[in-house]
């Protein structure tokens, strides 16, 4: 009993190979759709929906690394490195959240709840993280966009969810 508890899952390569393409897909939606928010420092982007879905699909261990390495690397990439150390600690708690109550409620209503509160998340990390930066006013000029952002997120990563384990069904964790 004591073996059985202690044995842990071993990450292979198809894993690392699936983390990698949906990093790489998270990067590259959030630069190919950068809309800047007036008032802000930041933009409006379509990343956080494969953070969303890695996170339902993936879980919360993957979906931390993919939301947290992917987002940082779009904001280095395109000119936003003062966000990078930000984007990784909110996108990396968004997909770990997310993710986590997922595998706690593998139910569609879980699935629902998860990926609000991972909006709630990244909307409220930003919001936190930008008062520091910015100040108040700045901050708050973007909480609209960033919870458009949000809404637009859920929907399309449940939407999406839905379409890969009907064609794909449930990768093994």
């Amino acid at each position: 009993m004591k073996a059985q508890a202690l044995k842990t899952r071993k990450i292979g390569t198809k894993d690392i190979v699936i983390c990698g393409i949906l990093m790489a897909l998270t990067t590259v939606m959030t630069i190919v759709v950068q809309i800047p928010v007036v008032g802000s420092h930041g933009y409006v982007n379509m990343g956080d929906t494969v953070v969303l879905f890695s996170a339902m699909y993936l879980g919360r261990k993957n979906s931390a690394i993919i939301g947290g390495f992917g987002s940082a690397l779009a904001d280095i990439l395109t000119g936003y490195g003062a966000f990078a150390p930000l984007t990784f600690i909110t996108k990396g708690l968004e997909g770990f959240i997310c993710g986590l109550i997922s595998e706690k409620f593998p139910t569609k209503v879980g699935r629902i709840l998860s990926s609000v509160i991972g909006g709630a998340i990244m909307v409220s990390g930003y919001f936190i993280g930008e008062i520091f930066m910015y100040g108040i006013k700045s901050s708050m000029a973007a909480v609209p966009a960033n919870s458009i952002q949000a809404i637009f997120a859920i929907v399309t990563s449940l939407l999406i969810y839905s379409s890969v384990k009907k064609g794909l069904g449930k990768p093994n964790k």
